[in-house]
């Protein structure tokens, strides 16, 4: 047997990648602390605002699957290069837009500049570091660790380039960054690719399938839930994603061979990511309304005000879960991790007009982090812990596509829900208010729901723990804050 050859420069390879994460994983919090100055040059609706976030998150979560096949097809490391190219290119319009509709380009080519980079990434750091199990368990831990970081960089950069620059420099970030890591690429190893099909029309039967549901619920409190147009856009949504799955099982080449769905608590994980995402993304966006638009924070305090969660975040996913995970198993983490978030919401939803951030925020935002820290890498995990070696990619492709498909979706339903009970009128304070106080009870009952279901329906096995100990948080790609 011949022994792989080992690359000298795979530690620096290792911060290329370990960048690239935190790159990606910041490109959905630092907008957050920038939407309301966003929405007062760029004419965004109240309702319409989400479309920011969505723009990116859909063609991100939507194009995941066909990034892995293209890593797999064309080498690793022309697409991670070519993301980059796609995300300084939508950066550079989501930062010159002068309208939303621009704006909301510009954020949907960054996702599709993320969706090349991160199977890309994760494919390169398999190579470099799958030689020896030691060197990848601590490999994956730095570049699991990038993941809360970025989330934890990207609140805080946010409120500091708003409040003393301009809401764009939180793209205009990524040019130089983009430009950096391009130039570092040569450190990374070259990936012959293989001969093969790739699966375009399921690529785009699923991200406009999504598309077209979101945008039907963002709107729906206009045109009215029973309005012709609005059930036609469902039925059309319904219609494509089911044309997703016909083609999977009819292509010798599917994106997603539905026969994956076959491993062990598979299934069960995904549901319970997908609902992790209904309920946390919400939340870290109304709360972000919150400090803005009733209590009058600028957007540095906005964002210094984010922070302690955010760390918080950051500590329990690197230092503590995975050690949980492996003396307790993932049913009772995700489970109660998915109750600690609910109990944190409905906190939450106390919030008042004349609320204050240390009685008001501040305590049910940790709760509702500390249950966000609980359930995702267990989620994540006992996703994963089942697939075999050759499927594992695929499995944690699946698993970050589902917690997208229930951000997008939570949020614009929670949109429409705190839009019906007051979010739209803005300078009203009690009437804002009682809207993301709707949208928080809500956002709670899903994660209450998805507890119940995990300890229902997932089948106990603390085979993931081992697989979390090798790498915790590696394959979350987007956890928002």
């Amino acid at each position: 047997m011949s022994t792989p050859t080992v690359d000298p420069r795979r530690w620096w390879a290792l911060a290329v990648l370990a960048a690239a994460q935190f790159m990606v994983i910041m490109d959905t919090s630092i907008i957050g602390v920038a939407l309301p100055e966003m929405q007062k040059d760029l004419g965004f609706s109240q309702g319409e605002l989400q479309w920011v976030f969505n723009a990116y998150v859909i063609a991100f979560g939507g194009l995941l699957l066909l990034g892995g096949r293209l890593s797999d097809l064309l080498g690793a490391r022309k697409v991670f290069n070519a993301g980059w190219v796609v995300m300084i290119a939508g950066s550079v319009v989501a930062a010159a837009a002068q309208t939303a509709w621009v704006e909301v380009v510009g954020r949907a080519v960054q996702g599709v500049g993320g969706a090349l980079i991160a199977p890309a990434a994760m494919t390169l750091l398999m190579m470099l570091f799958g030689h020896n199990p030691k060197e990848l368990g601590k490999a994956m831990a730095l570049y699991g660790a990038a993941a809360p970081a970025g989330g934890t960089a990207g609140v805080f950069l946010g409120g500091v380039f708003t409040e003393w620059l301009s809401w764009p420099w939180v793209f205009i970030i990524y040019v130089p960054i983009g430009l950096a890591t391009l130039a570092a690429t040569k450190l990374l190893p070259a990936v012959e690719g293989r001969r093969g099909s790739v699966d375009i029309l399921g690529a785009v039967a699923v991200t406009a399938g999504l598309a077209l549901a979101v945008f039907a619920v963002v709107r729906a409190p206009e045109a009215g839930w029973g309005s012709t147009g609005t059930i036609l856009q469902l039925v059309g949504a319904a219609a494509l994603l089911t044309l997703f799955f016909v083609i999977q099982k009819s292509v010798r080449t599917p994106l997603m061979p539905l026969g994956i769905w076959r491993v062990p608590r598979l299934g069960s994980a995904n549901l319970a990511m997908t609902l992790l995402g209904a309920a946390w993304i919400p939340m870290w966006y109304f709360l972000n309304l919150y400090l803005q638009q009733v209590l009058g924070y600028g957007a540095f305090a906005s964002g210094a005000a984010l922070l302690p969660m955010t760390v918080l975040l950051m500590i329990f996913m690197t230092a503590i879960t995975a050690r949980l995970l492996a003396r307790f198993g993932a049913k009772p983490l995700i489970a109660g991790g998915l109750f600690v978030l609910a109990a944190g919401l409905v906190w939450l939803s106390a919030v008042e007009p004349t609320g204050t951030f240390l009685v008001d925020v501040l305590p049910a935002s940790l709760v509702a982090a500390l249950g966000m820290s609980l359930a995702y890498i267990p989620a994540m995990m006992a996703a994963l812990s089942g697939a075999p070696q050759e499927q594992a990619g695929l499995a944690s492709g699946i698993v970050n596509t589902t917690y997208n498909v229930g951000s997008a979706l939570g949020l614009a339903a929670l949109t429409a829900l705190a839009m019906s009970q007051g979010a739209g009128e803005l300078g009203n304070l009690p009437a804002l208010t009682d809207g993301f106080s709707a949208a928080f009870i809500a956002a709670a009952a899903i994660a209450a729901i998805g507890g119940l279901i995990t300890l229902l329906v997932m089948r106990s096995d603390k085979s993931a723990a081992a697989a979390a100990q090798a790498a915790p948080a590696a394959h979350g790609e987007q956890v928002g804050v």
